[in-house]
């Protein structure tokens, strides 16, 4: 089946294929226990040092590190069997919450630790996703990584609302303890439950960092990879900056408390949005409307400069991350894009890129705060994401993306050592 197919993948196809079914399990228990030790955890270092600065930190920080090992870590994702590199990942998540749940850690060492996780959390997200065309071929792909996406959020806001009860019967230690045995079980899933397949890469004589740094430069470098790359991240990261002045939009209508409205209507949007275009639009009608999808992300936060309510903000907030189900497109092409020798650091890539521009644009919008009106604010996000759209028309128009495929890393290494010298061109 090709992404151009009339025929759209059904549930049933993609949780009959059993490492899928392991693999999402695992992504289901990662968000879920790390969002359950990060409350807890911040619940924990509030009541220690009664700082909230402090409390943020560590909310942060298994998230600050997360561009590091994009940039330095990601080539391990191709060349260390999956499960090898899972299992090893879930027992370092295992090791670090049980130490935290010991308590009595400095904070710099509290720090530390959660910083060691972050390092390693691209690398064994692009593992997962670098699987996934492997195992769902064609259109089975599309609706795989939406139920990722879909499941994803939905992990994480039970995983939050589930930390806050436990917190209440529990205490910090003992959520930590919790958190630590779904650390525990997924190891334990990754290392019996998925099968012992060899590394797309072959391994090389250079470094994980140098290996990295060459295939990053490579994918940035390609006007294909790159536009791809530039298509996922730009809309995303511009339109996502009118969450970040939500609060300061709900006290402008004398409802403070109601940002968490606004927000819910978001991810609500964001989940429909992936349920929609991956099971009940066909594969060749939704690459056509890749780019109408990624406008809208930015289209409806235009109507914020007029100040709209509360209910016909959180419509509008729902109506514009509905479009990111065009998100879904893009994946698809770079996967078509790149050789599954370098799939893996090219999916990490593309989520490192867009960790990072999403961060990004919520400070840029949080600042732009601090001298607009919130809803202006909210307004200029759409306008530049829809600039970005008219920008990056081609790679959201073209329907099928076909390139010369890049040679790995080994041969490009033995091509290099038998010429002695001279400038190594990307195929």
């Amino acid at each position: 089946m090709t992404a151009s197919s009339t025929t759209s993948a059904r549930y049933r196809d993609v949780f009959g294929v059993p490492e899928f079914r392991t693999l999402f399990s695992l992504q289901t228990l990662q968000v879920a226990g790390d969002s359950v030790r990060t409350i807890a955890l911040s619940v924990q270092t509030f009541e220690r040092t009664g700082s909230p600065v402090a409390a943020a930190l560590v909310f942060a920080a298994g998230m600050l590190p997360y561009v590091v090992g994009g940039a330095l870590l990601l080539s391990l994702a191709d060349r260390v069997p999956a499960r090898r590199l899972l299992t090893g990942y879930h027992l370092l998540r295992l090791a670090v919450t049980a130490v935290l749940a010991v308590g009595g850690l400095p904070l710099p060492l509290t720090m530390a630790l959660l910083v060691a996780v972050g390092l390693f959390a691209p690398v064994g997200s692009a593992t997962v996703q670098a699987r996934l065309p492997v195992l769902l071929p064609g259109d089975g792909y599309v609706l795989g990584r939406s139920l990722f996406t879909m499941t994803s959020a939905g992990a994480q806001i039970t995983g939050q609302a589930a930390g806050g009860l436990l917190l209440s019967v529990l205490a910090p230690a003992g959520t930590l303890w919790l958190a630590a045995a779904s650390a525990a079980l997924a190891a334990g899933l990754a290392r019996f439950r998925l099968p012992d397949a060899p590394a797309p890469a072959p391994s090389a004589s250079t470094g994980a960092a140098r290996a990295t740094w060459r295939t990053n430069r490579l994918l940035l470098g390609r006007p294909t990879t790159r536009g791809l790359l530039l298509a996922g991240w730009l809309p995303i990261s511009l339109s996502v900056g009118a969450e970040g002045v939500a609060v300061p939009y709900a006290d402008g209508l004398g409802r403070p408390d109601a940002a968490g409205l606004l927000l819910s209507a978001a991810a609500a949007g964001m989940f429909a949005g992936n349920l929609v275009a991956a099971r009940w639009i066909r594969p060749d009608l939704r690459e056509r409307l890749a780019l109408p999808l990624a406008a809208l992300t930015g289209a409806p936060l235009l109507l914020f400069a007029f100040g709209p309510g509360l209910p016909a903000a959180c419509a509008l907030m729902a109506a514009g991350t509905f479009g990111l189900g065009y998100e879904l497109v893009v994946q698809r092409r770079l996967v078509d894009a790149v050789p599954e020798e370098i799939r893996g650091q090219a999916i990490g890539l593309y989520g490192s890129g867009l960790m990072t521009g999403q961060a990004a644009g919520i400070g840029l919008a949080g600042a732009l705060g601090e001298a607009v009106a919130p809803g202006r604010v909210m307004a200029l996000c759409g306008a530049a994401t829809l600039v970005a759209c008219l920008w990056l028309h081609r790679p959201l128009r073209r329907g099928v993306w076909r390139v010369r495929p890049v040679r790995s890393e080994h041969a490009t290494d033995a091509a290099t050592s038998a010429r002695g010298s001279g400038r190594r061109r990307p195929a």
